[in-house]
């Protein structure tokens, strides 16, 4: 190298040198100011702050990182009981999807904008599109708490589904979310089992002993485990939907060892499944792995599985084996609802409130029941009944209309994810596909007793997995299919293959 070429190396490594001390130089002083000024909170925010702008750009250099990070945060806010200042985890999310959104506008030339032209997404736009409408709804008593339960109800569902189907994402994407998924749900399992065989942190205490928790969550002088989420009904549910797709994999693996592992993971899932004490997340599984049979088109497996489930639940309805174990009593509450006070409980709110409903088609608005309701509104009728369900919610805050659309949704989601999964080739993507499916069946179904489906982190599985599914042809390497994909659209590097 020639000695000028040498010397301008030189320069400029120097010159980035002084540039990053004096960078450094002026941070370390406004970190110091700003906790002089503010405390702790100033050195979580001189911490936090390079972190954020790092993940910032992140985002806008790749949008699929908006997907992973989004994924991330919701199993993380349920951490937010041990912080010690308030953390706004929600708001963060707000602020990925946001930042991801802008990121697909920013690299709008790479983007696959053509695949919004499919019928999941007309379903979810048109969902997405009713709620919107609801903002002028005329018997909503606080308008401004639309604004707050819209983005369970649908918001984060559309822009996901717009995330997912622009983006160029890949099979090791694909790998990448699921391995995330089942770590995390691994390390739930595990942070239950502390909790029922070690015990709860003080934290976990205080949590428990704040509202009613402590009266949802000690039964009988037993507790529900809830791991770091929400509740226990949530961590039950996750618990069962994972159950269901390792035992899929089970079920599809060909080799010993995946065989041996999934069974493994399985009977871990299933064991923090149980310690939940949530009854309805048992017909997760039951209805998520007849789906899976439907899908398989194998008559004679589901017989066999019809064969093996029900007697065992003869067993749970008419008789009393295992009646001593506390986990195995409340699986059999599950299957004889109106023996239990609670369940009830909950037809006779709905008598209540099918009354109140008879002459709102539309609801009395998104934003009036539950926690929104109690906060906004809570002389309202709609926030002094509790709904005790996911669809009775939507019942209440858009009507008839709203939970009939949204239920066609779902159904239109499921049917066109088995007509994409039925025409998959490549065996790989077919189980993962399998899995995907039949867990989102399984919490739909789940979603009668539970308002597991807009809660994180199951909402963001939902909202990610239902658009793989239903854009799933293009990672399929076994077959291009005349006329709906192209060639080029569905190859796969050999490397990247060979990789998965």
């Amino acid at each position: 190298m020639p000695l000028s070429t040498l010397s301008i190396a030189s320069n400029l490594r120097s010159n980035q040198f002084w540039l990053f001390t004096l960078f450094g130089g002026i941070y370390t002083l406004a970190v110091g100011y700003v906790v002089s000024k503010l405390g702790v909170p100033g050195a979580i925010l001189g911490i936090v702050a390079p972190i954020a702008m790092g993940l910032v750009i992140l985002i806008f250099t790749e949008p699929r990182w908006g997907l992973f990070f989004y994924v991330h945060l919701s199993y993380s806010i349920g951490f937010t009981r041990f912080a010690l200042v308030e953390i706004p985890i929600g708001l963060l999310i707000d602020g990925i999807l946001a930042l991801t959104l802008l990121s697909l506008f920013i690299n709008g030339q790479r983007m696959e904008w053509h695949r919004l032209r499919s019928g999941a997404f007309a379903l979810i736009a048109i969902w997405f599109a009713y709620t919107v409408i609801e903002l002028i709804n005329p018997e909503a008593p606080y308008r401004p708490a639309w604004f707050f339960h819209v983005r369970p109800f649908s918001l984060h569902w559309f822009l996901v589904a717009c995330m997912v189907l622009v983006t160029p994402l890949t099979r090791r994407d694909i790998r990448i979310f699921v391995n995330s998924w089942l770590i995390w749900s691994f390390f739930a399992a595990l942070w239950a089992f502390k909790q029922q065989y070690i015990g709860l942190s003080s934290a976990e205490v205080i949590w428990l002993n704040s509202g009613f928790n402590a009266r949802t969550h000690m039964l009988f002088g037993q507790l529900r485990c809830f791991s770091f989420y929400s509740d226990a009904a949530q961590f039950g549910g996750e618990m069962a939907g994972v159950t269901l797709v390792t035992l899929i994999r089970v079920f599809e693996e060909k080799t010993l060892p995946k065989k041996i592992a999934y069974t493994a993971l399985t009977l871990v899932y299933f064991w923090g499944y149980a310690i939940s004490g949530t009854r309805s997340a048992l017909f997760v599984m039951v209805g998520g792995f007849a789906f899976y049979l439907l899908l398989k088109r194998d008559f004679l497996k589901l017989v066999i599985g019809a064969a093996l489930a029900v007697p065992l639940f003869l067993l749970l309805m008419y008789t009393s084996v295992g009646s001593s174990n506390y986990q195995v009593q409340r699986m059999r509450s599950a299957l004889t609802p109106m023996n239990d006070p609670s369940f009830i409980l909950r037809l006779q709110n709905q008598a209540k409130l099918k009354a109140y409903l008879a002459d709102l088609p539309f609801g009395a608005g998104i934003g009036t029941s539950t926690d929104m309701g109690a906060r906004f509104s809570p002389w309202h009728w709609a926030a002094q009944t509790p709904p005790d369900s996911w669809y009775v919610e939507l019942w209440i805050e858009t009507g008839r209309v709203g939970v009939a659309l949204y239920i066609a949704m779902l159904v239109g989601l499921a049917s066109i994810g088995a007509y994409r999964v039925w025409q998959l080739k490549d065996p790989w993507m077919i189980k993962v596909m399998y899995g995907f499916l039949s867990e989102f069946v399984g919490m739909a179904i789940m979603g009668y007793s539970n308002p597991v489906l807009g809660q994180f982190p199951t909402s963001s599985i939902i909202f990610i997995s239902t658009m793989l599914v239903a854009s799933c042809n293009r990672w399929d390497t076994g077959a291009i299919r005349s006329g709906f994909v192209s060639e080029e659209s569905t190859r796969v590097k050999p490397e990247l293959y060979e990789a998965i």
